[in-house]
């Protein structure tokens, strides 16, 4: 089993920056994947970014050139640099796991508000 816990949701105004965080832990040894999604009431969680456990990165369109995703595989936690927020950013910001036999964590989310 593994747990993921995000941290670092917050207001932000229109422009700014705001870094995410989330931690592993338990069974992470076999963590291949791990990346962020996001969900706004009444639309599907979409994809934000991914990275695995190499360092390779995939962004969604969303994010290409304004955040940054990296990853300590030492600490078994993965980053999400946010900038030039838009308040169409606003959303709850999943956690999301994949181990090397292809089982999905998610953690519990994480709000993040861009005022206009």
């Amino acid at each position: 089993q593994v747990r993921l816990v995000e941290s670092g949701g917050g207001l932000v105004e229109a422009g700014g920056s705001l870094s995410l965080s989330c931690a592993a832990s338990g069974r992470t040894f076999n963590l291949n994947i791990m990346g962020w999604y996001r969900q706004t009431p009444g639309k599907q969680r979409e994809l934000v970014g991914i990275i695995m456990r190499g360092g390779r990165i995939e962004y969604a369109d969303l994010a290409k050139g304004r955040f940054t995703i990296s990853r300590d595989n030492a600490k078994d936690t993965v980053y999400l640099q946010m900038s030039s927020l838009k308040p169409e950013d606003t959303a709850v910001y999943y956690c999301n796991s994949v181990t090397d036999s292809g089982r999905y964590y998610w953690g519990q989310g994480t709000q993040v508000t861009v005022s206009s």
